[in-house]
């Protein structure tokens, strides 16, 4: 009896860590699901840059052809012969472009002599990016405001910052956290606000297939860490026309 006991308790043992580990994995599978990043940084390697564009474009190229011949795809047709090309070609030098240094806007500041010392809010900036865990579009705006310190940078310097942070594999906390650290930086101000409205077509193309549903992001610091503030910003980010 004690022995069948025992066999019992190992058996009930091990059912609970089977268990236990179905739990994590599910748990890491939810994580996924739900966009959760690992870091303000997009993670790279530290060869990341050793070849050239032209030598990546070939190299994808090569390999979404055997992606293709995979999932049984006729490559001699005319209209799919130069698609490994055209996807590699607009990885490299579209969509993920930001993942290059060199692409990086420069953010030329000018002294602010007309003393403007209120928020500026540059509203609904396009936001085309790429879910990493499925490398499908985000689609969406970006709202940003900042107070000047003194200094104040061309408008469009704002959109290319917003643009360059986008053309890359990302998540959307991730990408509001480096918009809103490169502005503080290029403006040499902690008074930014950051607000993303973005549709990840992961959602609304795939799995829960959800077309009626975005996903808001912020970032708020210095100034609009006040309440008020931050209620002078979301009227103007709500305000149309």
């Amino acid at each position: 009896m004690k022995r069948q006991e025992t066999s019992a308790s190992t058996a009930a043992r091990k059912d609970r860590m089977e268990s236990s580990s179905e739990e994590i994995l599910h748990v890491v599978e939810l994580a996924g699901n739900s966009h959760v990043g690992t870091s303000k940084e997009t993670p790279m390697r530290k060869d990341a840059f050793e070849l050239s564009d032209q030598e990546k474009i070939e190299q994808i190229a090569d390999k979404f052809k055997d992606i293709m011949h995979i999932l049984g795809m006729d490559l001699s047709d005319d209209s799919l012969s130069g698609t490994p090309k055209r996807v590699a070609k607009m990885y490299v030098q579209e969509v993920f472009q930001g993942l290059n240094p060199a692409n990086k806007p420069e953010s030329k500041l000018f002294d602010n002599k007309y003393q403007y010392g209120e928020m500026l809010v540059e509203r609904d900036i396009t936001v085309q990016s790429y879910c990493e865990h499925h490398f499908v579009p985000i689609l969406g705006v970006c709202h940003v405001a900042y107070i000047s310190s003194g200094k104040v940078v061309g408008l469009s310097k704002i959109n290319r910052i917003v643009k360059y942070y986008s053309k890359r594999p990302q998540v959307q906390e991730r990408l509001t956290e480096q918009i809103a650290e490169e502005l503080k930086s290029a403006l040499n101000t902690e008074d930014v606000a950051v607000f993303i409205d973005a549709e990840h077509l992961c959602v609304s193309t795939r799995g829960v297939e959800d077309t009626g549903s975005s996903t808001v992001t912020t970032h708020y610091s210095g100034a609009f860490k006040k309440k008020s503030v931050r209620k002078e910003f979301l009227t103007y980010v709500r305000a149309k026309g």
